[in-house]
């Protein structure tokens, strides 16, 4: 068996026509001249540098690459990106990110009936979009099912991320965290947050399995774990991740619960505490006492929403969302199963005919002072 030592990198092949002007613009942006032949002649050039390896050949019929180095690479720092000799791009630093700029975030409804075709994610699940603009990078919210039940092929993996909640909806899915014990099983109702930089894999899930996530930001990197292996055994529910704790909700161990006159009564969650004040989670079903109480007649109070934005899913039933505009008009939107909302800062609105079988997801994102 041939000594590891001794074994050739793997290189990137890239074309030249002019092989010293190559091997001069490649060794001025940090890049080590390692191999070259033939002496009298010069065909090939081997360099390494920012953990590549090039082997600029005069004979390779291939078309230019595209590199991306690092910021500090990069002629006195300038992001700009430069063109080789042969025609190879040089970009430098994070990948740019192209998303709408806000001034006003928007009222928005994502209606079941007016869904296009599902887009198949990472591990193969499939991912529906529930709110398309983002609000301007602010949040993605995707429901996300697997139709097939049985071992899902995840890897060990972690998010560059401020804020992410899993929301069982439908079956059940098994999942594994990073110092949280033995695999654990999710099942309707339930919900965890993923604290910043936890590493965690998805086991396997039943048959039509759908659940709610809800990411901050928007756009958002998964970086995966090819070291760490799952579970690691250890316990720790107070340990930070990103300045937040791992969340396991469990919901048939929370009761009900509301206020006197209120419309819903709500099942909270301790998101908001392990997030640092990030999020809000919690479902909302009728309360009957507010029903049997009130007139048909009567209308609800308007609430303005106080936060950046709250993220309503209709679990199950209907009901009526009325929302007022800047110039006091009422706008009237009939809400059924699997529809999703998301309300802005400001907005007033008020919920009615509210179906006894109604079951409400809330997500508020928290406003905090800057």
């Amino acid at each position: 068996m041939k000594n590891e030592t001794t074994q050739s990198p793997a290189e990137l092949v890239l074309p030249s026509a002019d092989l010293a002007a190559d091997i001069a613009f490649f060794t001025a942006v940090g890049f080590r001249l390692d191999q070259i032949l033939p002496a009298d002649n010069p065909q090939i050039a081997r360099l390494s540098g920012h953990g590549l390896h090039l082997c600029i050949d005069c004979n390779a019929e291939c078309p230019p690459a595209t590199i991306r180095l690092p910021i500090d690479a990069a002629p006195e720092g300038s992001r700009d990106s430069l063109t080789a000799p042969n025609g190879c791009t040089l970009l430098f630093g994070e990948q740019t990110r192209t998303l709408p700029t806000l001034a006003n975030y928007p009222f928005e409804i994502r209606r079941l009936a007016d869904a296009t075709d599902q887009v198949t994610g990472r591990a193969g699940m499939l991912y529906r979009d529930l709110s398309p603009s983002r609000f301007g990078g602010k949040i993605i919210a995707s429901h996300i099912s697997i139709p097939l039940g049985g071992p899902v092929n995840d890897m060990v993996h972690y998010h560059e991320i401020e804020f992410q909640l899993i929301y069982c909806y439908k079956g059940w899915v098994k999942v594994v965290y990073e110092d949280q014990g033995e695999p654990m099983i999710l099942e309707p109702g339930d919900c965890v947050t993923q604290p910043p930089g936890i590493r965690h894999r998805v086991l396997e899930s039943s048959d039509h399995l759908e659940v709610i996530e809800i990411g901050v930001p928007a756009m958002h990197m998964t970086n995966i774990d090819h070291e760490l292996e799952l579970p690691t055994g250890d316990i720790l529910p107070e340990k930070e991740f990103g300045g937040q704790t791992f969340c396991h909700h469990i919901a048939n161990e929370v009761p009900w619960l509301a206020e006197v006159g209120a419309l819903f009564q709500s099942r909270e969650t301790d998101v908001e505490s392990a997030s640092r004040g990030v999020a809000r989670v919690k479902a909302l079903r009728p309360n009957e006492a507010y029903s049997s109480s009130q007139k048909k007649s009567e209308k609800p109070a308007w609430c303005k929403q106080q936060d950046d934005l709250t993220f309503f899913f209709v679990m199950e039933g209907e009901l009526t969302l009325h929302t007022l505009g800047k110039e006091e008009e009422t706008t009237t939107n009939q809400l059924v199963r699997c529809d999703a909302v998301t309300l802005p800062r400001g907005q007033q609105y008020r919920f009615a005919e509210c179906s006894s079988d109604l079951m409400l997801l809330e997500v508020t994102l928290v406003s905090r002072a800057a």
